[in-house]
């Protein structure tokens, strides 16, 4: 088996369907499967789906993993990885759609140089425009704080300021990053072999930068692939409008990856800087959210 393609399902039919469709509507000349995981929907859309693909579950071209209750992304899809024969994994988003032969092109890719433990390809938007979280930085203290006093879109072909989301580099070449993005990223199952799963104390965001990092921090490469493409329909897995729980699940993510990797390289006051700055924010996004939600009444 060359790649295990998993997708995370959770009460987005239509945009699952899509993405499906997207894959095996074309002729990939590799052997793959596609495991598709419902984090406990319980709405009646993973019934509908298996039977619009009853054809391809009953040649085990597409596996399902029904989960009883919602454990996050990363559980999901360890679930997937854990099943998994094949020598390439893919995490794909159900609000993503295939374009062409993206596939091929990125296992080619991989195959060409060993050491690619993660690669990425250019993720587009429904406009055309680049999804700029597809190749990014770590987020250190100090390209975190060019983004959060917004420096980096004051001057982002700045090699300083820009580097949160590499806006100084061109889109349409190929080049080492730190960090891709959870909405497609093709992991080389022997990287994971040395690296491990995903962090599953990340519930839905961070465990993609945080997987880049370990997998990075093991001696593998990471990789911004230009030449192949996929869109990504940006939010349109997540319900609007946008919950509590969202909000926190993705401050909080912050919190996790500063204290797991930077916590013993900073000396106190810049944790506590952090700190205040992570959860002064997630406060005021709470606030504003309750005030969106009380106007849109």
């Amino acid at each position: 088996m060359d790649l295990s393609i998993i997708i995370v399902h959770y009460r987005t039919y239509e945009l699952t369907k899509q993405a499906i469709e997207s894959i095996i509507s074309k002729d990939h000349p590799i052997h793959y499967e596609v495991f598709l995981v419902d984090n406990a929907s319980h709405d009646g859309s993973l019934e509908r789906l298996q039977e619009d693909f009853a054809r391809e579950i009953e040649t085990d071209l597409i596996k399902i993993i029904a989960n009883n209750r919602n454990s996050g992304f990363a559980h999901a899809n360890n679930l997937a990885i854990q099943q998994s024969k094949a020598r390439y994994v893919l995490l794909l988003n159900s609000d993503t759609v295939i374009l062409k032969d993206c596939l091929s092109k990125c296992i080619n890719h991989m195959e060409k140089d060993d050491n690619i433990g993660a690669l990425g390809c250019k993720v587009l938007l429904p406009d055309g425009s680049l999804d700029r979280a597809c190749r990014r930085s770590f987020p250190t203290f100090s390209v975190s704080f060019y983004r959060m006093i917004g420096l980096s879109r004051l001057f982002p072909k700045s090699k300083r300021f820009g580097k949160y989301n590499l806006t100084f580099l061109d889109e349409n070449q190929t080049y080492e990053v730190d960090s891709l993005v959870g909405a497609f990223m093709m992991v080389r199952s022997d990287a994971i072999q040395e690296v491990g799963l995903l962090d599953e104390e990340f519930f839905m965001y961070g465990e993609d930068i945080d997987w880049c990092y370990r997998i990075k921090s093991g001696g593998w490469k990471v990789v911004y692939y230009s030449d192949a493409e996929i869109i990504h329909y940006k939010g349109g897995s997540n319900n609007k409008p946008v919950k509590p729980r969202l909000i926190y699940e993705f401050y909080r993510s912050m919190y996790l990856f500063y204290n797991k990797h930077y916590r013993d390289n900073y000396p106190f006051i810049i944790t506590g800087i952090t700190y205040t700055g992570i959860w002064g924010i997630y406060g005021l996004r709470i606030m504003l959210n309750r005030l969106n939600n009380a106007l849109s009444k």
